[in-house]
């Protein structure tokens, strides 16, 4: 079974770091072949520009994980590599190489980096997280030493990020992995199940207490990264985005944060306010307010929303944008 193969290579990683040259130093075949598996995995590094929108959050160097899905391509969890102006890639020989930002997708949360010099490795087949059951046992595979880990799927449930995300069905593993950022969670048979994004308290279910990490699935990425190779972004309309930082709490919705500048608070909202609906309709959750602004239309749209700030309750309309207009980067999209 490849899990077992591959924990076997993680050993002799840790010892060299090149799976290339310990495939041709006399192991078997079983392990070559999870060398192989291995190989695709890569060490993404940025530097952001100074003024970038993201530095106060996400600092302004940044070190992660990727994997190679297509040849001189590498999938990366965006948060990584947005605003960058330089990025670096390790392949599994340890040589470096740079790359651009070819697509970032604000919807899943994917970055696509396009390498501008070959690299080391073979690319990991796409596969569907859907057929990992519960209990199942998966790797996560991120680069350097201890970046090799058994973890089990804890749920597959969806996921509301206060930072105007949603996931219908994330993948959560126990135990929890440090190397998180852009790991790749690996199945029995070689194929990429998806990309790590978080750290989380509840794996095993919401109100539970149980770390692990939540995966953004790989189906998501196989389903766009076509279009992102070709065009830099998914085909359709773009999701209309507010720069609102959102919490629930004791069943309402708290403004946690605005983005400055962004359209949130060019509209009045500030740290505080309470969230009380989308036009008519009263919203409590987040994925309720998501749900309610996106089918609004595409970015551009007007968003009525009702607002309690103090003890008034206000209406308020934000004119939405493409998140990608919010950033700074002297990358191309």
């Amino acid at each position: 079974m490849i899990v077992r193969t591959l924990l076997v290579l993680a050993a002799l990683l840790v010892s060299s770091g090149d799976a290339w040259s310990q495939a041709n130093k006399g192991i078997s075949a079983d392990e070559a072949a999870a060398a192989e598996t291995l190989s695709a995995v890569v060490r993404v590094r940025t530097r952001i520009i100074p003024e970038a929108r993201s530095a106060a959050t996400l600092g302004t160097r940044r070190e992660g994980s990727g994997v190679l899905v297509r040849e001189g391509y590498v999938a990366t969890i965006g948060y990584l590599v947005i605003e960058a102006e330089a990025i670096e890639v390790t392949g599994a020989d340890g040589k470096s190489v740079p790359a651009a930002l070819a697509a970032y997708d604000h919807a899943t949360g994917f970055g696509l980096l396009k390498l501008l010099a070959p690299l080391a490795g073979k690319p990991l087949p796409i596969g569907d997280s859907r057929a990992a059951a519960e209990r199942e046992a998966v790797l996560v595979a991120s680069y350097g030493n201890d970046g090799v880990n058994v973890v089990r799927v804890a749920s597959r449930r969806p996921f509301s990020g206060s930072w105007e995300y949603l996931l219908e069905a994330a993948i959560f593993t126990f135990p929890p992995v440090m190397n998180w950022s852009g790991a790749s969670l690996i199945s029995s048979r070689g194929e990429l199940l998806g990309l790590g994004s978080l750290i989380v308290a509840d794996a095993q279910g919401a109100g539970t207490q149980s770390p692990g990490n939540m995966f953004v699935p790989a189906e998501l990425l196989k389903s766009i990264l076509e279009d992102l190779i070709a065009r830099g972004k998914t085909a359709g309309p773009v999701r209309p985005w507010l720069g609102v930082n959102t919490e629930e709490m004791r069943g309402r919705l708290f403004v946690m944060r605005v983005s400055p500048e962004g359209p949130a608070e060019k509209a009045g909202l500030k740290s505080g306010d309470i969230l009380i609906g989308v036009g008519k309709d009263e919203v409590s959750t987040l994925a309720e307010f998501y749900r309610k602004v996106w089918a609004l239309g595409a970015a551009g749209v007007d968003v009525p929303l009702r607002v309690l700030q103090g003890v008034q309750v206000k209406e308020v309309n934000v004119r939405s944008i493409d998140r990608l207009e919010y950033f700074r980067s002297r990358q191309s999209y």
